[in-house]
């Protein structure tokens, strides 16, 4: 009896002295595997595509160093532009359980279609190549964090500084789907609220292959700025067509709400040269970012990142960070957790995920270097503005987010 009353005692010491114990890593085989779903073909690849990948197995080498005993993957999904094929591939990856993470996935309609497939599963997703501000607010997700931009952050942070230098009459030149029509909501939103005018609008099919009736409207108005609420090929053929029609050099601005480095690239600084844009980084901005650019400049043929680009790598740290201090590769339970911890990086500094799953960070208006004020190959960008993190997205309360308490 004695001796069974021993080790009952010894028993029951054991189980308290475990309880003790911290949990151990329930990451399985210590790996996390990460899915970059981008564009590697289309009219986007030049901002993403290749470029996130490389970003992304970047982080996982700064995250090696941290954190060795744990193994990290990447493997790579063409999603071709199209919210089936982006959908079906993040169905097959929950189902088949190959993949923890889901990163980058340009273009808001496949975003958006994605964010839908990874809800309430085990898989996160980190989308930094999207714009459109719906995944923080009424399509937000406790599966979701949004990274490097979004609508709200590009068309406000423009027309707030250029607002503030007495540029107040504006004319749109507009894509004619939802993410165009956004941005242009967005961006008159502000010129409004900010006793500006709204001289007049005009809108075009996507992948116009003549911007001239567009700029001749634009230029006629008067306004002292003509944006272009558009992106990828439809910004590049409107910017061309404004430099054929001498606009900025009449006196108008041009403000594009969406554009890359690539896009800048693409048109040579004879071209692009005044024009502003918002972004959230730069590659030239300090010793961090340009350390960084040229680690990705050496995989790359010496291009150098996008703010997109930049966002995977800053957005995959923060996932492979908060995924070892949570012990799990559990979506929902790893997102909490990146909401919980701050981030920090060399790209994009201090910051923080709100509870709808919206990176917080500064943003910054530029202005495109004339070609004499370019020092080198892919220096283009002049800083004019920082728009601190606390100004530079839709404030939280606004999003009409259901995982926000009102």
């Amino acid at each position: 009896m004695l001796r069974k009353t021993s080790l009952a005692l010894l028993a029951g010491a054991a189980l308290f002295a475990a309880a003790l114990v911290p949990a151990q890593a329930d990451i399985p085989g210590n790996k996390i595997r990460l899915g970059v779903l981008t564009d590697l073909t289309g009219n986007g690849s030049d901002s993403t595509g290749t470029g996130s990948v490389v970003s992304a197995r970047l982080a996982v080498e700064d995250f090696k160093k941290e954190r060795p005993g744990i193994e990290v993957e990447v493997i790579a999904l063409d999603h071709q532009n199209k919210p089936d094929i982006g959908s079906a591939a993040a169905r097959k990856w929950v189902a088949d359980g190959s993949i923890d993470a889901i990163l980058d996935v340009p273009f808001s309609s496949v975003a958006l279609a994605v964010a839908e497939a990874v809800r309430g599963t085990n898989v996160a997703f980190i989308a930094s190549g999207p714009g459109t501000a719906l995944l923080t607010g009424e399509k937000c997700s406790p599966n979701t964090v949004h990274w490097t931009y979004d609508t709200w952050a590009l068309s406000h942070g423009t027309a707030a500084a250029l607002l503030k230098a007495k540029k107040d009459t504006w004319f749109f030149i507009t894509a004619d789907y939802a993410f165009g029509h956004a941005l242009e909501a967005d961006a008159m939103a502000v010129v409004k609220a900010e006793n500006g005018k709204v001289l007049g609008a005009v809108r075009h099919p996507p992948n116009a292959s003549d911007f001239s009736s567009f700029v001749l409207q634009a230029q006629a108005s008067g306004a002292k700025v003509v944006a272009l609420a558009n992106a990828v090929g439809d910004t590049i053929n409107s910017v061309k067509s404004a430099s054929e029609f001498g606009l900025i050099a009449g006196g108008q601005s041009l403000a594009a709400l969406l554009m890359q480095l690539t896009d800048v690239h693409s048109l040579g600084l004879p071209v692009a040269k005044g024009l502003f844009l918002t972004e959230g980084f730069y590659w030239n901005m300090n010793d961090g970012t340009r350390a960084y650019a040229d680690r990705f400049a050496a995989q790359m043929n010496a291009r150098r990142p996008t703010a997109n680009q930049a966002g995977v790598y800053s957005g995959t740290l923060h996932y492979l960070r908060a995924a070892a201090a949570a012990n799990t590769t559990e979506g929902q339970k790893v997102v909490a957790k990146m909401k919980e911890m701050p981030s920090d990086d060399p790209l994009f500094g201090k910051g923080e995920v709100r509870a709808d799953g919206r990176h917080i960070h500064n943003m910054y208006l530029f202005q495109v270097k004339t070609p004499d004020q370019s020092k080198g190959p892919w220096d283009y960008y002049n800083q004019i503005e920082t728009i601190p993190a606390a100004e530079a997205f839709r404030p939280l309360a606004e999003g009409k987010c259901p995982m926000v308490k009102s």
